[in-house]
């Protein structure tokens, strides 16, 4: 004897070789010996064998029509054997019964399961719904296959279209489309970025790094919402001074301008003027939510997004040959340098040049502070600021420690077309720590760290830097910053570029005219502002980096070097000497840390932005120490 049943899912035959009455023992058609409930046994049956029933059954199975079925069956429960004799119209043969019971097994939408062997017909309605979504589902299923093979042949399906930037950087996995792209890479061995990029939908490889800080940062594009128009308060007081500002030759957001002013008992009257948007617009207007919203300018090479539209820009720059209003601290300084006095106002500053750092540094350097150096405009007021940096700098007991650190600029020529894309770079160097570079910071450390201090004498809250035990963070309440050796430092040089300085002009206007502060004292939209202001600061400073990183990458593949010179950072980390681009090179032997060598490039990847280099000699080792040891040697 012979039965039929139901294991795991699947329907088996096999041989009885005990009955026990409750249960059997079985073999399987396989050897299995199994141990049954009787109550699980489908069919009783003495031939033909148990391989020859599932074998004839699983073919005339295929014969039957399910549909068919579904309508002649009746609208209650049933169990198989009943419709199968039902079906025939004579009792069936194990065959015919098994047959039937596989074909309503197999079609769970048109026969809902009600127990071992019984069945009963779906719903007219609920059989159309499933059928309509195994048709939904079959489409999708072809929709897939066919923008998979539109991939693999380089082109882009125009599903993808509006949603690639979803698909590169927050793919849903439940869309068709996603799906699609993610067979597509398994067939190519391609990630998606370089599937999409090698099928034309992304330019270049820029974009892709570009388009996914976007999408991060600025999901609704880098367009400004609209705005209403600044306006400047009217009688404001004229300054009698011709100021001038140092900048970038890149610069647009003009923030500082100097002036110095010969008094006539002696010394100077020093001039640090601030541009001032906050007179333009108030806190709560649509410009303080976009500042808000953005709360920095984001610099990267060859481009940047400004915190504040271009309109606001350009109406508080201080740029050359306009009257522009501004903060300004004037300081009174002796003819031996000494400062006998400052005061902080509110005016209307007259600028009257945008000294650039190529045209003034070449006239205007150590060299010539040193020899004379020729005559040149603005000379006078420049080695006056020099002279006064330098003692602020010694005032402070924090001497320049960056003399030797090198500042690189970037330059991107956007119409000039290269083999990876639009865009030709070019690195300049310019040493840290230059005249310029010093009588600009003092001066801004000390217009920082004044209006800081005056702010937190009068219990204005505003946002300070403090640093302390080495850590630098952010506070409402002013405290040292022990890195510039100043009592109290807020940032408030940068108005057109950072937020944090926008918030703390609002609150010095408030305290200069008398008038009501923007922020209270434990004002949560302030703290919310520092917390938020921290968060992207960092995150677009990271950015920043990274895309230095990309066109540093972009650079050595316009040179096509075949062999670079590097200094070894650590282990077996590396750092170009031209530009500064940092890679490991896995065949690097061990060497002191400082050793210069060379290298041989091997490739590239600017989606991964990282350089392919083999170790080619050691060039030369670290010089040692004055007490003649390396320094390796004593660590």
């Amino acid at each position: 004897m012979f039965v039929l049943f139901e294991e795991d899912g699947a329907f088996k035959a096999g041989t009885i070789l005990a009955d026990n009455d409750a249960s059997l023992q079985v073999e399987t058609t396989h050897g299995k010996r199994v141990k049954l409930k009787r109550a699980n046994v489908l069919l009783n049956f003495r031939e033909p064998a148990p391989a020859e029933l599932l074998a004839r059954a699983e073919a005339e199975a295929e014969q039957l029509d399910t549909e068919f079925l579904w309508e002649v069956c009746g609208d209650e429960e049933f169990a198989f054997a009943d419709f199968a004799a039902e079906y025939h119209g004579h009792a069936p043969t194990p065959v015919e019964a098994a047959a039937v019971l596989l074909r309503l097994h197999s079609a769970p939408i048109y026969f809902h399961r009600k127990g071992k062997g019984r069945f009963r017909k779906a719903p007219a309605d609920i059989l159309q719904a499933a059928l309509a979504g195994l048709e939904k589902k079959r489409q999708q299923a072809a929709a897939i296959d066919r923008m998979r093979d539109e991939l693999l042949a380089g082109r882009l399906p125009a599903e993808f279209s509006g949603m690639l930037a979803q698909l590169l950087y927050r793919p849903d996995r439940n869309r068709p489309e996603v799906k699609a792209l993610e067979a597509a890479c398994v067939d190519a061995g391609l990630s998606a970025a370089r599937l999409l990029l090698k099928c034309g939908a992304l330019s270049s490889s820029y974009e892709f790094h570009h388009n996914r800080f976007l999408f991060e940062y600025f999901p609704e594009g880098v367009h400004f919402p609209t705005f209403d128009a600044p306006v400047v308060p009217d009688g404001l007081p004229r300054a009698e001074v011709a100021a001038f500002s140092i900048d970038d030759a890149t610069t647009t957001e003009i923030d500082d301008a100097f002036s110095v002013t010969p008094r006539a008992t002696g010394g100077w009257r020093v001039g640090i003027h601030i541009a001032a948007p906050s007179l333009g617009f108030s806190r709560g207007s649509a410009l303080d939510a976009i500042a808000r919203r953005r709360l920095s300018t984001v610099y990267m090479p060859g481009n940047k997004i400004t915190m504040l539209p271009d309109e606001v820009v350009e109406c508080f720059t201080l740029a050359a040959g306009r009257d522009c209003p501004a903060i300004s601290l004037y300081l009174d300084v002796n003819a031996d340098l000494s400062v006998s006095g400052q005061e902080s106002r509110i005016e209307i500053v007259p600028i009257v040049a945008n000294l650039r750092h190529h045209d003034i540094e070449p006239v205007f350097n150590e060299h010539t502070l040193h020899d004379g150096g020729p005559d040149f405009e603005w000379k006078r007021e420049l080695t006056v600021l020099w002279d006064l940096a330098t003692v602020l700098e010694a005032g402070r007991g924090k001497a320049s420690s960056n003399q030797n650190q090198v500042d690189h600029s970037f330059y991107v020529d956007w119409q000039t077309d290269t083999a990876d894309g639009p865009g030709y770079v070019s690195i300049g160097q310019r040493k840290r720590g230059s005249p310029m570079d010093k009588l600009v910071a003092e001066l801004m450390i000390l217009a920082n760290s004044t209006w800081g201090k005056l702010l937190d004498e009068v219990n204005v809250p505003g946002l300070y830097r403090v640093q302390s035990g080495g850590k630098v963070r952010m506070t409402t309440t002013g405290g040292p910053h022990e890195g510039l050796g100043v009592d109290c430092y807020a940032w408030s040089s940068s108005p057109l570029r950072r937020y944090v300085d926008l918030v703390n002009q609002w609150q010095l206007i408030a305290v200069l005219t008398g008038g009501e502060p923007a922020f209270a004292p434990r004002s949560t939209d302030l703290m919310a502002a520092l917390r938020d202001f921290e968060l992207t600061y960092a995150a677009y400073a990271e950015f920043q980096r990274q895309m230095e990183r990309y066109w540093c990458v972009r650079w050595l593949r316009q040179q096509a070097p075949k062999e670079v010179e590097a200094i070894v950072v650590r282990d077996n980390l590396v750092r170009l000497d031209s530009v500064p681009l940092t890679f490991k090179v896995a065949s690097l032997p061990l060497q002191y840390p400082g050793s210069r060598v060379k290298l041989a490039i091997e490739g590239s990847d600017l989606l991964d932005v990282e350089v392919h280099a083999r170790y080619v000699a050691t060039l030369a080792e670290p010089e040692p120490s004055e007490n003649g040891m390396s320094f390796f040697e004593g660590s």
